[in-house]
């Protein structure tokens, strides 16, 4: 089957988290500025969340543009990463609420480092499904960004629970490689 349907699925429920996202926002108490800085922590959290999420719709994008089919066990990883990143509501209204406990900062990394395995498993059986000389298979490679991705999640999990500016500071340098715009597929692809 054609990735049309997945990619619109998955369109509509990036949508609908990033809606619910800012829905979770709470207004200022008052037009203060004072008032504007005690919702600054929350602010930069969905700062944090929306560029996490919009970077899973960007890069989801790419890789089904490199897709020429699909089967079921691409739909199943699909739905296992969506999944997980329809928690990310979720736990920064929990952040919100705890005042950024340490278990609510370390779900908030479980639950990032479980989309991260998502996007990885989603990617891995687009491969399998398309062959491992597919455009995509040429253009992911050993897929570094990936690990290392992994990697800082699993130090920046526990690092919440002593440490737990050390560990928001690793979820944001988590983005970093992500934010620079990643041409492996166009290239592959020849666009």
């Amino acid at each position: 089957m054609s990735s049309g349907r997945l990619e619109a699925f998955t369109d509509g429920v990036v949508a609908i988290i990033i809606t619910i996202m800012v829905l979770e926002l709470k207004v200022p108490r008052d037009g203060s500025l004072a008032a504007l800085s005690d919702s600054l922590p929350i602010l930069l959290a969905y700062i944090l969340s929306f560029i996490n999420v919009g970077l899973y719709w960007n890069n989801h994008h790419h890789l089904l543009h490199a897709t020429d089919r699909i089967d079921g066990k691409v739909l199943w990883a699909n739905l296992f990463l969506l999944f997980w990143l329809s928690l990310v509501p979720f736990v920064i209204r929990w952040l919100d609420a705890s005042g950024f406990s340490a278990m609510a900062t370390a779900s908030y990394g479980v639950v990032l480092a479980m989309a991260a395995i998502g996007y990885e498993l989603t990617e891995r059986a687009i491969i399998a499904c398309n062959g491992t000389q597919s455009a995509l298979a040429r253009a992911v490679g050993s897929d570094r960004k990936g690990k290392i991705t992994l990697a800082l999640y699993a130090v920046a999990v526990p690092a919440a629970f002593f440490a737990r500016p050390v560990a928001i500071a690793l979820y944001i340098i988590v983005l970093l490689p992500w934010l620079a715009p990643d041409r492996r597929i166009e290239r592959a692809l020849g666009d």
